[in-house]
């Protein structure tokens, strides 16, 4: 049995970008950041892991009018490989195809 199955939390790095397939179908991509906290020894370490992530449809058009930079959500989708060619030299990446996406509200700074 196959599984494909990815969930991130974490914040849009720029905001969405909205195009359209010449068939008309919507398509937005944007960056996620992903933190992952942990401690080594006595201090807490983090590291930040940046993500690609593209939805379609009306996914794709709530996202480009309702996120923009900083905005915290939760990815819920599967990885795809890209494969193209630029200039002769065949290229490849990696991706999240965001199946629902949850928009969380954002983190109220404290002053304290």
């Amino acid at each position: 049995m196959d599984c494909n199955k990815v969930m991130l939390t974490g914040n849009l790095t720029r905001d969405p970008e909205l195009r359209h397939t010449p068939s008309g179908h919507s398509v937005s991509s944007f960056p996620l950041a992903v933190n992952n906290r942990y401690k080594q020894g006595d201090a807490f370490k983090e590291e930040v892991c940046f993500i690609d992530i593209v939805v379609f449809g009306r996914t794709a058009e709530l996202c480009s009018e309702k996120l923009k930079k900083g905005s915290p959500i939760v990815v819920d989708g599967r990885i795809q490989q890209r494969r193209w060619e630029d200039a002769g030299q065949k290229k490849s990446k990696h991706e999240i195809v965001g199946q629902n996406i949850k928009f969380l509200p954002k983190k109220e700074k404290s002053h304290a």
